[in-house]
């Protein structure tokens, strides 16, 4: 979870863990990410049930004033999640893009936002 979050953030993302980014963490750009993680599954890597495997799945909420910088964003996203992630100790795959929803405008806030949900899995191994 801390590699996706690094990752994002080296990307020159504001990501909120679960929550938007508020007070003076919101950028003034008004553009930001939010992650939402699953608990993860630990899953055996042989018959002899090590369960050393490790898989996640994540989404990547992208929100921003308009849509073309909300699909800036999530390709800002995409690109920091094109390669493997560090996690120490444990060999970690590429996450996976599993795809979402087409983006949406959000007019229960003032002023309305465009957001855009894209999911990912991602496995590693120790």
């Amino acid at each position: 979870m801390d590699a996706v979050l690094s990752a994002l953030t080296g990307a020159g993302l504001t990501v909120g863990d679960g929550v938007a980014p508020a007070g003076p963490a919101l950028p003034p750009t008004g553009i930001y990410a939010v992650l939402y993680f699953d608990p993860g599954q630990s899953l055996p890597e042989s018959l002899a049930d090590q369960r050393t495997d490790f898989a996640l799945s994540f989404q990547v909420t992208c929100v921003a004033p308009t849509p073309e910088k909300v699909r800036w964003a999530t390709q800002r996203a995409r690109m920091a999640l094109h390669v493997p992630l560090v996690v120490a100790g444990r060999a970690a795959w590429r996450p996976e893009e599993l795809g979402g929803p087409p983006i949406q405008r959000d007019d229960d806030v003032s002023p309305p936002v465009y957001y855009l949900p894209v999911q990912y899995r991602l496995q590693s191994t120790a």
